[in-house]
């Protein structure tokens, strides 16, 4: 039973850790007029920029994170997208009453998703991944 877990584990959890970025970053391309005006309240510079920056991240990022591909590369850059995103989109601190409580949620729920990423970057993808595929192979030439 160990031995199974072990095998399918890490791909279950990538899968589920690279659902919210896939979804997110394919969301942002179809609401792009509402993703802007959300970004250019909360000050941000250079929106089309950094909303470009933001759906490649998570796209490719998510897409990594769930084959399996240059996952510690991946896993690292998504982290790296939500550190400043945590900080400027759910900054709780500067909120009250429901409103407060709903980002610190959020917040939250970011360092959740970056505590995951950082076991992939530390323990890799896992058996059934491309990057084991590609290590397989390199040992078997």
């Amino acid at each position: 039973m160990t031995k199974i877990i072990e095998r399918y584990a890490p791909l279950a959890g990538r899968f589920f850790l690279s659902a919210i970025f896939l979804t997110s970053g394919l969301a942002k391309i179809g609401g792009w007029e509402q993703n802007a005006a959300y970004m250019a309240s909360k000050g941000m510079p250079m929106i089309p920029l950094f909303l470009v920056g933001a759906i490649v991240l998570e796209v490719l990022g998510g897409i990594s994170v769930l084959l399996g591909f240059k996952v510690r590369i991946g896993a690292a850059a998504l982290i790296a997208f939500l550190i400043p995103a945590s900080l400027i989109f759910h900054n709780f601190w500067t909120l009250e009453g429901a409103q407060q409580q709903m980002q610190m949620i959020m917040f939250m729920k970011n360092l959740t998703i970056m505590g995951g990423l950082l076991l992939v970057v530390g323990f890799g993808a896992g058996p059934l991944s491309l990057d084991a595929r590609a290590s397989a192979a390199s040992l078997r030439s």
